[in-house]
């Protein structure tokens, strides 16, 4: 039998806005469906790893789900908070030590832009006196460069918008689902040129939970064996652009965080990029889909302009791209967000996605999220 960590459970609470419920109760909502979803009890879960920004304490969800004595560590790493934990429950039941747990993430945030303080990376604080703090102003500055060197057009990121809103109209959990077509998408007011109001993700609200096993405790359930091929986490190396950076270093490469994890990702797994027949990318900005795209080796840089004007990832076309809308439609709970994109992908290897479903019985599906101020986390489900 194979050491692979498996995927037993998932739940999820809608992202959007819910009044009257905190990012635990969401958490909490999340948790319970993913046990149910498994099959198990709160008492059968040895360990938990879970992330949320700024929505409390992830542990102390067990005054509510049962006071167990389970090991519990939260986990903060901003957008990459909950890849993060579940890079870390992974590595828990690989160890042996544990044969199910759990990686959970939710978050509450306050309307408006995320508030980054430079101190929390390291920055000086002239840096966000002049604006460069603000992710709204630092997308747009970074997607206007790589469009420029690499031949991208605006219309290119309003396709990238317009395909997310329509895959949400699918989905269950996601907080817009209405199409918007691609004309009034370039035609709305713009937030940072050359980004519209519907080229960007809102801080959101919502709570995803991830029940993980080992292949034996996986038998023992009688689940769907949907296999964690591969999980991996990295930091920014030296010379890569990267969220916040406070200049562009002129002799550096092209290695970034997002790829040295994806080839440590696909080393693991085995496979390479043509072998993946689904992935969720990072997209808190029309843009990031676009350059992520090219940094998780699925198409050279400057593809992505024929990619998307021949819809190369739509639902039916060559690598589906954001099934759920991804965060253009579903918003960014921090902790949670992550471990969205890995919950779309088993409901499409288990052929649970509805309107949405990728076609033709998909074996493999990727994942990458990325947060400031340069980390990024993949992970490779196989069935």
């Amino acid at each position: 039998m194979s050491d692979d960590v498996c995927i037993v459970g998932i739940g999820i609470h809608p992202f959007g806005r819910t009044d009257g419920l905190s990012g635990l109760d969401q958490g909490v909502v999340a948790v319970r469906t993913a046990l149910a979803d498994a099959g198990i009890e709160w008492p059968d879960v040895q360990f938990a790893y879970g992330g949320s920004d700024s929505a409390g304490n992830p542990d102390t969800m067990v005054e509510r789900l049962g006071l167990t004595g389970v090991q519990f560590i939260n986990v903060r790493n901003g957008c990459a908070a909950g890849g993060s934990a579940l890079f870390s429950a992974q590595m828990a039941i690989k160890s042996g030590e544990f044969e199910i747990g759990m990686a959970v993430g939710f978050d509450k945030h306050p309307r408006g832009a995320f508030n980054a303080l430079p101190s929390e990376y390291n920055l000086p604080e002239w840096y966000g006196d002049a604006g460069y703090m603000i992710t709204t102003q630092f997308f747009a500055n970074k997607i206007t460069r790589y469009m420029h060197e690499h031949g991208i057009s605006q219309t290119s990121l309003a396709r990238v918008a317009n395909k997310a809103f329509r895959n949400a109209v699918h989905a269950d959990h996601a907080w817009r689902r209405e199409p918007v077509d691609i004309q009034t998408i370039l035609d709305a007011p713009l937030v940072s040129d050359p980004y519209t109001k519907y080229m960007f993700c809102s801080p959101a609200e919502g709570g995803v939970a991830l029940i993980l096993a080992s292949e034996k405790k996986a038998r023992e359930l009688g689940k769907p064996l949907i296999r964690l091929k591969a999980a991996a986490m990295r930091t920014r190396p030296p010379g890569s652009f990267e969220v916040f950076a406070p200049s562009i270093d002129i002799g550096g490469g092209k290695a970034t965080a997002t790829r040295i994890a994806s080839a440590d990702a696909f080393r693991m797994a085995g496979i390479g990029p043509e072998d993946i027949a689904v992935a969720q990318l990072q997209d808190t900005e029309a843009g990031a889909e676009i350059m992520h795209m090219a940094e998780n080796g699925f198409c050279a840089d400057g593809d992505q302009e024929r990619w998307l004007a021949e819809g190369l990832t739509e639902i039916g076309g060559k690598l589906p791209v954001n099934t759920d809308g991804g965060c253009l439609a579903c918003g960014e709970p921090i902790g949670a967000s992550g471990l969205r994109q890995v919950y779309e992908n088993v409901v499409q290897l288990r052929g649970d996605g509805g309107g949405r479903q990728v076609p033709g019985n998909p074996k493999t599906a990727f994942t990458h999220v990325y947060g400031a101020p340069g980390v990024s986390a993949v992970t490779i489900l196989e069935r």
